[in-house]
């Protein structure tokens, strides 16, 4: 329930906290993985020495030690990701718990919202920022179609079929 201009808590925008949760969770395991491999792939090449012939030794080696190299990459880029959405996650809850509504978190909204005790108190006596709407990046784009004047109606008259045009209708009830 909302009382007057403020929304209930998960009303105005459509991101499922727990969703996000549900993503992140998978995501944290796999950079787990990505940081092991990138830190063991030497570990996983010594047994190649013994179970290789010499001609496929060296190139093993070398995928492993590049398949390493790529996967801390990833796992350097993810440990962004993940940061990134701990903080969009936690400002959702904030905004959430505070009603705001139409909460976009960029690091400006972001950067409004209260932050302690203190700020909370202020918070609660009416001073707040104006949040700014989502980037246009960030909206969802549904573009309008122009409906065009006249549309084909198509009919059916045993084997013909007969093609004429009629004017879009443009409001009232169809009976």
């Amino acid at each position: 329930m909302s009382d007057g201009n403020r929304p209930a808590p998960g009303a105005g925008y459509a991101v499922e906290i727990s969703g996000v949760r549900k993503v992140m969770k998978p995501l944290e395991e796999s950079v787990v993985a990505a940081h092991k491999i990138k830190d063991d792939w030497k570990a996983m090449a010594k047994g190649i020495e013994s179970a290789a012939t010499v001609d496929i030794e060296k190139p093993a080696k070398d995928v492993l030690s590049e398949w390493g190299y790529g996967m801390g990459r990833i796992a350097q880029h993810t440990d962004y990701v993940l940061e990134t959405l701990r903080k969009v996650l936690s400002a959702y809850v904030m905004a959430d718990l505070l009603q705001v509504k139409n909460f976009s978190p960029t690091e400006d909204n972001m950067a409004k919202l209260p932050v302690g005790d203190h700020g909370l108190e202020v918070w609660e006596e009416g001073h707040r920022g104006k949040f700014d709407p989502a980037p246009k990046s960030l909206q969802e784009q549904w573009d309008e179609e122009p409906k065009p004047k006249k549309t084909p109606r198509i009919r059916r008259f045993g084997n013909q079929q007969i093609v004429d045009w009629e004017d879009n209708y443009d409001g009232g009830t169809i009976a």
